[in-house]
């Protein structure tokens, strides 16, 4: 144990650069106000300051401000104890084993508050607890403000603001990263990837999302790595995937993810499916990250089960081809097919059922969507999940795997009145009725005769 952490201690410390460090910026050399902060994160560091602790902002939000954004969250650094923290925060509450960190709740804001993060020497083995690989299981070491930035992840995820001087703090080169528009990781890739896999999948995160490049040592140990992403818990990987396709930058995300070989550990299956040259399955995928970007770069909502649906249905289909070879009729064929892959699923990226019951509905809606006789068109229409269904029968055609015959039509049913509507549905069976359903017509049967009595 004491070798391992001599072994990362000693490749997080190292200077990642010859620029003199610590860096501190005042308040006419940087761009952050404290009009772009929120008051609430404001009166957490007001109230620590007031109870004698440090307080900065950190991470992602002094990077967004020093890059002209505006962040989503705010997350704040301080000397004190989470449980210190807890008994000035009446409205907080202490979560996490690997590393505690506390929610303080302003209606539906949450501001994170982390206890400065130590290295870990001797006498802090009881709590601190690394596995085989290297992979953190346990850290509530604390330490300095020093340590805390060597500590981080990445050298832009460690810059730190004090509300109180207005003042920019850079002990590991972050700014100098900034300007040169790179996401280079604190101290030896390998150890701090062995430290914590997740940080691959945030290296390819945040590049896409910046619209950064991978510094080369933060890239160098990406794909003989990736197999350590396994290690991880299959829900903590689901909440990944979210941040990974539903910030905006999905498709970028998704061209980084396969170069680096990321993609495999979070969706075997499916790239399976890719590696066997299904081109249908690589555009389906494509384009349908492509149309999410969009829909958020509209503030238009997206649901996860609708990422899940894209991801998974190359797998579906194949598997649901393949029992219908054996004899089994369409409909039971993907049912079985769903359960199979979802089942498979779940071992690496968890699917709660709240997600994982529409997707099975989206897809269901595949099949159901080409039935538009009688009543079926309206009664579809009014399916909880047939915007979704309608969607993705767009994004099939789109791909190339189908026709693109549906998809118009539902889309001139919807727009079409009532009169309309009946007019089409009549075309559709006179159609089938003029080449046939292809099914043999049964004889009509004569009832015998009574016998007369």
């Amino acid at each position: 144990m004491a070798n391992l952490w001599t072994k990362i201690t000693s490749a997080v410390t190292r200077k990642p650069s010859a620029e003199k460090l610590p860096r501190v910026l005042s308040r006419d050399e940087h761009v952050v106000s404290r009009k772009q902060i929120s008051d609430n994160a404001l009166k957490v560091m007001h109230r620590l300051r007031s109870g004698g602790f440090d307080a900065f902002l950190v991470g992602g939000g002094v990077r967004d401000l020093m890059l002209g954004k505006q962040p989503k969250d705010f997350d704040i650094a301080t000397d004190a104890t989470p449980e210190e923290v807890r008994q000035l925060f009446r409205n907080s509450r202490i979560i996490g084993r690997r590393f505690k960190i506390v929610h303080v709740r302003f209606g539906r804001e949450i501001i994170e508050v982390t206890t400065y993060r130590g290295s870990h020497e001797d006498g802090n083995a009881k709590s601190a607890v690394a596995g085989e690989s290297g992979m953190l299981l346990r850290d509530n070491v604390y330490g300095t403000l020093e340590e805390d930035a060597i500590r981080r992840d990445f050298t832009v995820n460690a810059l730190y603001y004090c509300s109180d001087k207005f003042t920019v703090h850079d002990y590991v080169g972050g700014l100098s990263d900034l300007e040169k528009r790179e996401v280079r990781i604190i101290g030896d890739a390998s150890s701090r990837y062995q430290e914590d896999p997740v940080r691959m999948l945030r290296a390819v995160r945040f590049a896409a999302k910046l619209d950064f490049t991978l510094e080369k040592r933060t890239a160098a140990p990406l794909q003989q790595l990736a197999p350590l992403l396994e290690q991880i818990p299959a829900a903590r990987l689901f909440d990944e995937v979210l941040k990974l396709f539903m910030e905006g930058q999905a498709l970028r995300v998704y061209a980084l993810l396969k170069h680096y070989n990321l993609f495999r550990p979070l969706f075997p299956a499916t790239q399976a499916v890719l590696d066997s040259g299904d081109s249908s399955a690589s555009a389906l995928i494509e384009q349908g990250l492509i149309n999410t970007d969009t829909r958020i770069g509209q503030n238009k909502p997206v649901t996860p089960a609708f990422i899940f649906a894209i991801m998974l249905w190359p797998v579906v289909r194949r598997e649901m081809a393949q029992l219908q070879a054996e004899g089994m009729p369409e409909i039971p064929a993907l049912h079985q097919a769903a359960q199979n892959v979802v089942s498979a699923q779940q071992a690496h990226t968890s699917i709660p059922k709240r997600f994982s019951m529409p997707m099975r509905d989206i897809w269901e809606l595949q099949l159901r969507l080409p039935r538009r006789t009688g009543r079926r068109a309206q009664e579809l229409l009014e399916h909880r999940y047939f915007r979704a269904g309608y969607d993705f029968l767009l994004l099939r055609e789109q791909s190339g795997e189908i026709p693109e015959e549906l998809g118009p039509w539902w889309t001139a049913f919807q727009e079409a009145d009532e009169s309309a509507r009946d007019g089409m549905q009549k075309k559709v069976a006179g159609d089938r009725s003029s080449r046939g359903n292809g099914r043999r017509r049964r004889k009509p049967r004569h009832r015998k005769s009574p016998r007369p009595s």
